[in-house]
Formats: structure tokens, sequence, C-alpha cells
């Protein structure tokens, strides 16, 4: 085959598995119809008429904004009022007592690309845990970085703090900045959070690393926050007066929080003991933008501003968004007691998208669904199941199919 790319470049293909099990989905609805499939593949929240949510204030904001808010180019790192109201979105009462800054990003996958790309270098891993959302490897290939992974669970199951630490230990041998992705709460794939004390061990592990010198990046994925609870922002506080040797890196994203899924807008947020640090945050991520995508989505973060600086807009908001909270709780819960009833072995699920199953061999498992006309995702250590599309109605038997399929199949 003739080849014109660069070294660097060639081979890379992206067959997105989850886009991939989607499009099966749909070609089946085709051919028998809506009532007849369970699509539970793609990461948006569906109502119980199976179409796609947009919270009804959203969509009232953002429709009634001026076509200058919406097509005028936005600065670089995002209108200052945008960079100011996101954090306070993301961190709500639990702002931490230090020096802080955002800038404007593509969704939750811009700030991963830009953290990645600033704060390791090539040849660097990147930690986290066995269970991750695939993009996560991609973006650090890309970068030529390398994703390593630890076991999320231990044997209870719980967060393996065992396998974090030694695996942290191990990169802080052998390189001078050690990045860990962490993803909570409402963690994708499996709905894990870490708790309070996991996260005390996290900075306390950091904290110690930092005092010998490293260079500690701790990324903190809260792609599902606004699904995650009402006590799901209080470990914010926790990053108040770290060593100045550890960034924190925060990346909230409107894809979920404001259902803007397709308007790629988020805010990556530093946090920093170090004035100096931020201000450096501030220049290289804007240096990245510029040499990247260059702007961002200015109707979206006037749609954030508008919500957010308006009472009766923000409680409306709140009150939209719990409601979407409960229907996908309410539909994960009719997962996890059927797979208790049925003895589906699952992993622990708080909040959040997405629930995990276990599975030897999950490309054989979900094929064997197939025949059920459902569709889940494969990967690499289970099946991924999007509670967040999937009607209460639909929900309802989808563990004891899968658990037959996985019987069908040898692997339970």
């Amino acid at each position: 085959m003739v080849s014109l790319a660069a070294p660097h470049a060639k081979g890379k293909k992206s067959n997105d598995v989850i886009f991939g099990t989607s499009a099966a989905a749909k070609a089946d609805i085709q051919k028998i119809g809506a009532e007849h499939v369970v699509n539970a593949t793609i990461g948006t929240i569906l109502d119980d008429d199976e179409k796609i949510v947009c919270l009804p204030v959203v969509e009232r904001v953002f429709k009634s904004l001026p076509m200058a808010d919406i097509i005028s180019y936005a600065p670089i790192a995002g209108t200052p009022k945008y960079l100011e109201d996101a954090q306070a979105v993301c961190f709500g009462s639990h702002r931490p007592d230090a020096y802080t800054a955002a800038i404007s990003t593509t969704g939750g996958t811009g700030g991963i690309h830009h953290a990645v790309h600033n704060y390791t270098s090539p040849g660097d891993e990147v930690l986290t845990s066995d269970w991750y959302w695939g993009a996560y490897k991609t973006i650090c290939e890309d970068n030529n970085r390398k994703l390593r992974t630890y076991k999320l669970f231990d044997e209870d199951p719980q967060f393996n703090r065992a396998s974090f630490e030694g695996n942290i230990l191990h990169m802080a041998e052998n390189q001078e900045n050690v990045m860990a992705i962490i993803n909570s709460p409402a963690h994708n794939p499996t709905g894990h959070a870490l708790t309070s004390e996991d996260w005390d061990f996290v900075i306390s592990l950091f904290t110690e690393l930092a005092e010998k010198g490293k260079h500690m990046i701790l990324f903190a994925d809260v792609a599902y926050l606004d699904y995650a609870g009402p006590d799901a922002r209080d470990f914010f506080s926790k990053f108040s007066k770290l060593h100045e040797n550890i960034l924190v890196l925060v990346e909230y994203s409107m894809s979920k929080g404001f259902t803007m899924y397709g308007l790629r807008s988020g805010a990556l947020i530093a946090i920093s003991s170090s004035q100096d640090v931020i201000t450096e945050f501030s220049d290289i991520n804007s240096f990245t933008s510029r040499a990247t995508w260059s702007n961002t989505v200015r109707g979206a973060q006037e749609t954030l501003c508008r919500i957010w600086e308006d009472e009766k807009l923000r409680n409306e908001w709140e009150t939209e968004k719990e409601e979407y909270y409960k229907l996908i709780q309410e539909r994960a819960a009719i997962f996890v007691e059927e797979a208790k009833e049925v003895g589906l072995p699952i992993l622990p699920y708080k909040s959040g998208f997405f629930i995990s199953v276990p599975a030897k061999d999950s490309k054989a498992a979900c094929k064997a669904l197939y025949d059920d006309h459902i569709y889940l995702v494969p990967l690499a250590a289970g099946v991924r199941i999007a509670v967040c599309a999937v009607s209460k109605k639909k929900m309802h038997g989808i563990a004891a199919k899968l658990k037959a399929a996985m019987e069908r199949t040898g692997q339970l």
C-alpha cells in the first residue's frame, strides 16, 4: 500500500466500538421497528419515548440568543464571563481555597488532550484505571504517550488503593511529571465513585511525592458530575492549599450537565497553590488551543452564562437536571435489582450514565444478544450498559438475557 503519511502517523485508524455498535442497533431498528430493539450504547440521555433530551431551559435560552452571540468568534481562551461562570457551575459551594483559572475546551475531550499534551513528555505514561473511556488511550497514543492502567477494584470490591499507589510510585521512578486521570464521580463505564477517604489517600500520596520534588498532575474527569447526586461536589474542597508541586486539573463538560453534546463545549479548570503555575496554565493551554481548534463555541458559552447568572433560570436548570438524575437512577435500580435476582455479577454502581458487567469475552456476549435485539457495548474487560438511554420499560429483562448470553458463550 502506498503511504505518504509521516512516520508517527502511519497505521493510525479509529474504529470506535461504541458508535459501531450503535450503528448496528439503528440498522436493526430500520428492519423491525424501534419498539423491538434495545439500544444501550450511546452516552446521551433519552426520555422514555426514546428521544434525545435537551433540558427545556437550555433549549429556550439557546434559541433566544441574538445571532451575533451564536456566530461571533469567542476569545481563544473563552469569554471572560464564561471562564468565571464555568468554575462556579463546576465547584458549586465547594470551591477550593487556591488559585484557579479556566480555559474553554471542545467538550471534555479537548481538556484531556491539552492536559496530556502540555503536562507530560513524549514517551511518558499516563495512569488511569483498567476500566476506562477508550478516548483516553487514543489521545495518549496520538500524542506519543502511553496509557498505563491500575486495577480499579480490589477484592471487596472497593477502590484499589494498593494498585493505584504501586503504579504511581513506578511512574515516579521514571518520569519528572506524573499524571493520573481519575474519572469520578459517576465513572464511565462503571458508575463507581471514590469515597472521601479515597480522595484523602490520593492527595496524601501525591503530597508525599511532591515533597520529594516530583511534579504531580491530578486530572479529575468530572464529565458526569451533574448526574452524580447531591454530595458529588464535596471533594473539590480537598484541593485547597496543596503542595506547590501538585497541579489539579478538572474537566467540566457541558455535554452532560447542559445536554449540549454536539456543541462540544467545556472548561478545563486548574487548581494550584502557586499563582505562577496558574499563569503558566493559562498561557500554554491558550497557545495549544490556538494550534488545534483556535476558538470554541460562543453560543454554548453564552447559554451557560445566561442561565447561571439569572436566579430563576438557574433554579429551572437545577430542577430539570434533578428530574433526569432521578430517572437515570430509577433505570439503574431496575438493572441492579434484576441482576441480583438472576445472579449476574456487576461492578459497584453509585450513579451516572453506565453500568458494567465483567466478562471474559465481551464481544461474544454482546454478539449473542443480537438475537434478542439488544445492543450493549463490548469493552476490554466486560460489557457496558448505557442506562441513560434505555427506557424503564425496556430495562426490564436485560440482566437476565445478558446472563443467558454469557452462559451460552461459556462465560458463567
